[in-house]
């Protein structure tokens, strides 16, 4: 039985991981660590779970027992919890934050299951892709890896409120939001790092502009993203190159037409349409952020890092918003 220990698991990322991980069947939560809820029942902050759990959140970042820590806290928190508790890095750690995304002076493992299937299961330690970065990358990576790309690649993504975490700000209130779109970051949102570092590791030399405009939707949780370049393929073609690149992917689908957010809300799936309209490829992705794009696709690394097959316990459906 895998031991989990989630840190800071009373925000909504948090909250979706438990919902998979208490009836995930090799598995076991033994710690819930919240440091402004401690000593509530977990059910007072996450209402769904009544009958599910009957744990309780707890100040400690700490335990003998747990052999998998999901760090679920804010941007930032992950270097300084782990500065402040090194004895974390003696077990297994799956970080949801930015802050070990980057390659540079560390052993965490970059974890999207479609490129590094084979690195993630042998990693003591790994770092899960945001949101965006997993559903562009998705739409893109048969691309890349074919060289079907000329030019630069201009990208369109929409998504809902729950990508800006649970702590209320000026842009994720009701009464903001709703009825209600606007961009923000064009050009410079900070997962177009990661996403050039894994398309320059699997297409080396890769040069293609990433030209993103992200936009805020009024609606809870999904993400849309559509990309669009210029291609000497064929819309059959560049379908070749999917159909095989996802073959033995559990939940990345090809699709034959477009897709929409209703389609994976509460699943791990993404939906991946791509076509060739007058010598430009438009592809259409869509995740739930909160699963794939955040806690399922971080129970689909567990399942790897544990040797299990990594669609155990990511069947389910949530409803939850």
């Amino acid at each position: 039985m895998i031991k989990v220990g989630i840190i800071g698991a009373a925000g909504y990322t948090a909250g979706e991981l438990l919902r998979l991980l208490v009836h995930h069947p090799e598995v076991q939560v033994v710690l819930a660590q919240s440091d402004s809820q401690q000593g509530k029942k977990v059910t007072d902050v996450h209402k769904d779970l009544l009958g599910d759990t009957n744990l309780t959140f707890t100040g400690d970042y700490l335990s003998e027992e747990v052999t998998v820590y999901f760090l679920c806290k804010g941007h930032g928190e992950s270097k300084k919890i782990i500065q402040k508790y090194p004895k974390l890095l003696d077990k297994k750690i799956i970080d949801l934050s930015h802050d070990y995304r980057l390659k540079s002076n560390h052993d965490f493992v970059y974890g999207l299951p479609e490129v590094n299937r084979s690195t993630i299961s042998s990693a003591k330690h790994i770092a899960n892709p945001g949101c965006f970065a997993t559903c562009i990358q998705l739409g893109l990576l048969p691309s890349v890896a074919a060289s079907s790309i000329e030019g630069a690649i201009s990208i369109s993504g929409i998504t809902g409120s729950t990508g800006a975490g649970q702590k209320p700000t000026a842009t994720t209130h009701f009464s903001w939001r709703s009825n209600n779109a606007s961009v923000y970051k064009p050009l410079k949102h900070q997962h177009l790092l990661e996403i050039n570092e894994t398309f320059d590791a699997l297409a080396h030399g890769f040069d293609s502009k990433l030209l993103f405009v992200p936009y805020r939707g009024a609606f809870t949780r999904g993400i849309i993203t559509t990309a669009h370049f210029s291609t000497e393929c064929s819309t059959t073609e560049l379908m070749d190159h999917y159909d095989a690149f996802y073959e033995s992917t559990p939940f990345v689908h090809v699709v034959e037409e477009n897709p929409d957010v209703k389609q994976v809300v509460g699943t791990n799936k993404c939906l991946v349409f791509p076509q060739v309209i007058e010598g430009t490829a438009i592809i259409v992705s869509v995740i739930d952020n909160l699963i794939k794009g955040a806690s399922g696709q971080a129970v689909q690394n567990m399942n790897l890092q544990f040797g299990l097959q990594e669609d155990t316990g990511l069947k389910l459906k949530s409803t939850v918003f």
